[in-house]
């Protein structure tokens, strides 16, 4: 075959399509691992995975690669796959991942004053805090993992690098299956708030020492609260 005809055949709608269900079964198994379908230490042989997605072979062998890149998965070689440990370890260096990126974020956007959505973060924070203050509903825990997500993609927005950024997406994609692995408490829910409201105001009074102070609180209360305390 020659480099023309190589080309040819990636570009082909043969090819496309290959590609959009490789995609399309990334994206299937991206949501289950966000929502706690697939949950922590799960073992799933290929065969139970494709039935999961509802989705080719193919396509989903590919895209079990590609989550194995990201620190989702583990190919075990002949038998299936096993979905990330949530254990101490991890959830710490994702933690503390994600608040360097928070610092890194909150620098720039105080520095280079870009769009950031201080009102509607702040009152939403304030809202659910009042929530969780006053009692524990059904869907509290899942709209504090939206609040909480809110505020911690608002601050990868500010990011300069592409690269940072997607970075900030795989970590995000792995806090997801680690939160999945234990219920929200409502006391949990209005501490959580009040530490991201004093990242707010930190950020609307354009300190960046003081940002990178409360980031670095709320990433010690989060590890508290996983009862992993810091080195």
């Amino acid at each position: 075959m020659q480099d023309n005809d190589v080309a040819t055949f990636e570009s082909s709608p043969r090819g496309t399509a290959a590609e959009g269900l490789t995609e399309r079964a990334h994206q299937a198994l991206l949501a289950r691992l966000r929502d706690g379908r697939l949950s922590s230490g799960s073992f799933l042989s290929m065969p139970m995975l494709v039935e999961e997605l509802g989705l080719p072979m193919a396509a989903t062998r590919e895209a079990v690669k590609r989550a194995e890149v990201s620190g989702l998965l583990t190919i075990l070689p002949k038998r299936g796959i096993t979905v990330m440990d949530a254990g101490p370890e991890t959830t710490r260096e994702c933690l503390e991942l994600r608040a360097m990126f928070d610092c890194e974020g909150a620098r720039r956007i105080i520095e280079t004053g870009a769009p950031f959505p201080l009102a509607a973060l702040r009152t939403a924070h304030e809202h659910l805090h009042d929530e969780a203050a006053a009692a524990m509903t059904a869907d509290l825990p899942g709209r504090a993992i939206r609040t909480d997500l809110s505020l911690h993609d608002a601050l990868a927005a500010g990011l300069g690098s592409a690269l940072a950024r997607r970075l900030y997406a795989e970590n995000r994609d792995r806090i997801a299956v680690i939160q999945n692995t234990r219920p929200f408490l409502a006391d949990r829910v209005a501490s959580a708030m009040r530490e991201h409201l004093a990242i707010l105001d930190a950020i609307d009074a354009a300190d960046t020492a003081r940002a990178a102070h409360e980031i670095r609180e709320h990433l010690r209360h989060t590890l508290r609260w996983w009862g992993i305390y810091p080195e």
